[in-house]
């Protein structure tokens, strides 16, 4: 499916906007406590001197001495300020503008796909669908996970999952529980034609991208902590690194993956 490439910038207008109005209220606040009249500044090869205009009429205005430095810094604010403010007018009525008339057509545009029934939607080919809509869709695809032996230890996530370990539970309902969306060993097809299985193949709702995430539970062991590495260069070599879409989670017998550290890694990736 061919869909238009997910836009934030709503909520980054939005965001823009609430920032330059609180900035524009600090501004006024310093601004109204200046003294009165305007700094005059005049440069030469050797020095700056400045000048206090008290009157638009006053075209030079009584010096100020360098000692006088509070008076200067002030005066120089205010005169800062006061150009800052009229930008800061400018682009704030553009985005009053924006918002207002816009009424966030990206949104009606998804939502003409969404409120169509079920039988409707397998029919059309929309240039665009909500982030429901993708990660139903997304979800819904399905495929067949690597086998687990019987002698395995049962691990069951609350969705009913079959996983490998404890650690892996713990993920899994993690993820769950809020709401992100993810697949279990789903067969994943690098550059060189090898087939893998990540842990968990993660949706980011928000970019429409896939993240993978590795947990490494034996880390003990030698054979096996060599094999994770070898995994993670065959990853890199298929264009998936560390830190833009592959996480990597790590535990030995006596150091656990804590369910705060997993906590911790999906507020750093998906909130």
């Amino acid at each position: 499916m061919q869909l238009l490439s997910p836009v934030n910038f709503y909520v980054d207008a939005n965001e823009r906007y609430r920032e330059l109005v609180k900035m524009k209220q600090k501004v006024e606040e310093r601004f109204s406590k200046a003294p009165a009249g305007k700094i005059h500044i005049v440069t030469s090869e050797r020095r700056t001197q400045f000048y206090l205009r008290e009157e638009s009429s006053d075209k030079s205005g009584k010096y100020i001495r360098k000692s006088e430095e509070k008076i200067i810094r002030t005066l120089l604010q205010k005169a800062y300020d006061e150009k800052i403010l009229q930008l800061l007018n400018i682009e704030i009525k553009h985005l009053e503008t924006f918002l207002s008339t816009s009424c966030n057509i990206s949104k009606r545009i998804q939502q003409i796909y969404s409120n169509y029934p079920a039988v409707v939607k397998t029919n059309i080919h929309p240039i665009d669908i909500s982030d429901d809509d993708f990660a139903k869709e997304w979800c819904s695809e399905t495929f067949r996970g690597k086998e687990i032996a019987d002698y395995v230890p049962v691990y069951e996530t609350n969705r009913g999952e079959r996983v490998r370990s404890k650690s892996e539970l713990n993920i899994a309902n993690a993820l769950a529980k809020h709401g992100i969306p993810y697949k279990y060993e789903c067969p994943l097809t690098l550059r060189n034609g090898k087939v893998v299985y990540p842990d968990f193949t993660i949706l980011d709702i928000k970019k429409r991208e896939e993240i993978y995430w590795e947990h490494r539970g034996m880390m003990d062991s030698e054979d096996y902590a060599g094999h994770a590495v070898f995994k993670v260069k065959e990853y890199l070599r298929s264009g998936i690194m560390l830190g833009k879409n592959l996480i990597i989670t790590e535990e030995s017998t006596a150091n656990p993956l804590g369910t705060n550290e997993i906590e911790a890694v999906l507020a750093a990736y998906f909130r």
